[in-house]
């Protein structure tokens, strides 16, 4: 079993940034693929950026790339989201997720979810 908690969430101005973190608890983090997530209002909920369990690879959706970067921290069992450049397109809940199977959560089916953390992003 897995338990996640995203943090770091808020207002900001467009072009400005955040950093959002996901504590994970449980001692499969190492060996879960994570990945982040995001649902704006009316709108279906879209894989934003993952990470590999070897870390050494990571997926970004297009409308992100160069703007956010995804890491991992294995010995704080923590993923992060750094977001730069904000637009208000970005304006959405964000969920981080995990599943043993890097599959899995690219294609948007992992076992363990967040529950989420409002960003907004005005213009």
């Amino acid at each position: 079993q897995v338990q996640l908690v995203e943090s770091g969430g808020g207002l900001v101005q467009a072009g400005g940034s955040l950093r959002l973190s996901c504590a994970a608890s449980g001692r499969t983090f190492s060996r879960s693929a994570m990945g982040w997530f995001r649902q704006a209002p009316g709108k279906e909920r879209e894989l934003v950026a993952a990470i590999s369990r070897s870390r050494y690879n990571t997926y970004y959706a297009d409308s992100v790339k160069g703007r956010f970067t995804i890491s991992r921290d294995n010995a704080k069992n923590t993923v992060y989201l750094q977001m730069n450049s904000l637009k208000p397109e970005d304006t959405a809940v964000y969920y981080c997720a995990a599943d043993t199977q890097d599959e899995s959560v690219v294609a948007g089916v992992p076992d363990y979810w967040g529950q989420g953390t409002q960003v907004t992003v005005s213009s």
